[in-house]
């Protein structure tokens, strides 16, 4: 992990494509507040997973701690796929969460779904343009038309440390991936988009962190304060209204190997995807890689 709290020696590297570095300073004074959620902010010129590295520190680390890194080297989305980007072509970060007893353990699960929402939520604010939820963590914009994924969201559940009394119940460690400047030469796969490409009137990355961060913090202390209840804190209605899965005619792709295809219909209270079969029959999906196939009409 190499520390990039200044512009940085490797700062010129990307300067002919207009990607200047994020000011680590300014993040913080806006976001690292006494009495806000964010405890730290530190940002790094590369490493290999955001992820990996706050769940590491997450034992000996306060709640709203927050890692961001220019460069991922070995980021990592749901189902072990990687997440590679050029270097300050998008945000890169991850955030501690820990609930402690105020939200039931079992309901800890609506984090990811809970960060989806507050992610497009910020994006709405800061950058003018509409992001769509694919259950269960990506973001989806519209480029030219056409559906793309310009971000995506890990959850990870970690261990407490003894000296946290908060914290020892563990914690969640959320990562957030957006695609931010990134042309189609660039695009990992085809299917890819990003906010430049979705036409976002704002790619300037420092006011679209603060604007997620922001959200972010705003969303998790309605569902903590609601005790993790999807319906009370408005969480499962946001997500619904938000979720391009839903109405869709969709394939199911579930742990061990096996496959389920019909429409999705609801999220339940366990942030579950249902799906109505053609026989009629309705299953609860918790886990697994969703297909959209075509919309039904």
């Amino acid at each position: 992990m190499m520390p990039s709290d200044a512009a940085g020696a490797s700062a010129g590297r990307w300067s002919s494509l207009e990607r200047p570095p994020l000011n680590a300073e300014g993040l913080r004074r806006a976001l690292v507040t006494g009495g806000g959620l964010w405890t730290s902010l530190e940002v790094v010129a590369t490493t290999g997973s955001t992820n990996t590295d706050l769940a590491a520190r997450a034992p000996e680390l306060p709640e709203g701690a927050v890692l961001v890194a220019e460069e991922q080297s070995a980021g990592r989305g749901r189902l072990d796929r990687s997440w590679v980007a050029p270097a300050r072509s998008g945000l890169f970060f991850s955030v501690l969460f820990k609930p402690g007893d105020a939200v039931p353990q079992e309901r800890w699960g609506w984090l990811t779904l809970l960060a989806g929402v507050a992610t497009a939520t910020g994006l709405s604010r800061a950058a003018g343009v509409d992001t769509a939820l694919k259950w269960p963590n990506d973001l989806l914009v519209s480029v030219d038309g056409e559906e793309r994924k310009t971000g995506g969201i890990l959850a990870e559940r970690v261990t407490g440390g003894p000296s946290q009394a908060e914290g020892s119940g563990g914690g969640v460690v959320v990562g957030i991936g957006l695609n931010v400047s990134l042309t189609e030469d660039e695009l990992p796969v085809p299917a890819a988009g990003s906010l430049a490409l979705a036409k976002a009137a704002v790619t300037d990355r420092d006011p679209l962190l603060r604007a997620v961060l922001r959200s972010l913090e705003e969303w998790y202390g309605n569902w903590r304060a609601a005790g993790g209840d999807p319906a009370a804190s408005g969480l499962q209605e946001t997500y619904a209204a938000g979720c391009a899965t839903l109405g869709r005619h969709v394939r199911a792709e579930l742990p061990g190997g096996r496959t389920l295809t019909g429409t999705a219909e609801a999220v339940d209270t366990d942030g579950r995807l249902v799906i109505r079969t053609a026989e009629g029959q309705h299953e609860a999906v918790g886990a697994g890689d969703v297909v959209h196939l075509r919309s039904v009409h």
